[in-house]
């Protein structure tokens, strides 16, 4: 698949069939994958497949009070699902069947392979995912090449202590993203929608647009 093609078309893939995924294909996308640009060349992700239907309810299990919290939160409680846009229903969807999706990739990242110069800001810290998320994009490209949907979730993060011992993890790892993993139920889209690159990029300073917008 040409990259570009692959770029505009991994969009989250919410259903997927019950045909698993080949230990050759996920080979494959790791080995890909672990090229991803990271700080100081540290390589501090590693990565663990859940395909055990037991870990997999589990981790529903723990997921699924924090969709309905966030759920609530946008719904108000008072509207059903049906009344909701697709892309809404269709995460509810998936939040209920998370435990059926082929595999789930739990990502973690070694803390001493980490540099968040943006901690001491007084905001949110982010800095420290630049060595960790490019390489899992590089994995969602891969698996989109081989014709495999992704869902990328931090929702479970917030459960990381309980994810932790579930699955043996490390006290110096952190979890930092969760990814469904299948052959998707419907085709790959075509056409992803994404704010006009005249709204998203500046030219010197953030209030001037590099590029006229077009009619």
């Amino acid at each position: 698949m040409e990259l570009t093609e692959a770029m505009r078309t991994t969009g989250t893939c919410r259903r997927y069939t019950k045909d698993p995924v080949p230990d050759e294909v996920l080979r494959t996308a790791f080995d890909h994958a672990r090229f991803g640009p990271q700080g100081g060349n540290r390589q501090p992700v590693r990565w663990i497949v859940v395909r055990d239907a037991e870990r997999k309810q589990a981790l529903q299990d723990l997921y699924l009070p924090m969709w309905d919290a966030y759920f609530q939160g946008i719904t108000g409680g008072t509207v059903s699902v049906g009344a909701l846009p697709k892309t809404v229903q269709d995460a509810d969807y998936f939040a209920r069947h998370l435990a059926e999706v082929p595999a789930i990739i739990v990502v973690c990242a070694a803390l001493d392979g980490l540099h968040p110069t943006d901690h001491e800001l007084g905001r949110l810290s982010v800095v420290g995912g630049a060595s960790i998320y490019p390489t899992m994009q590089n994995l969602c490209l891969a698996l989109r090449d081989q014709g495999v949907a992704t869902a990328v979730t931090t929702l479970l993060c917030h459960e990381e202590p309980a994810v932790r011992e579930m699955l043996s993890i490390p006290d110096d790892y952190i979890t930092a993203a969760h990814i469904a993993v299948g052959y998707p139920e419907r085709a790959f889209p075509t056409k992803l929608t994404r704010s006009p690159v005249e709204d998203i990029v500046s030219l010197e300073s953030f209030d001037r647009p590099m590029f006229a917008a077009t009619v």
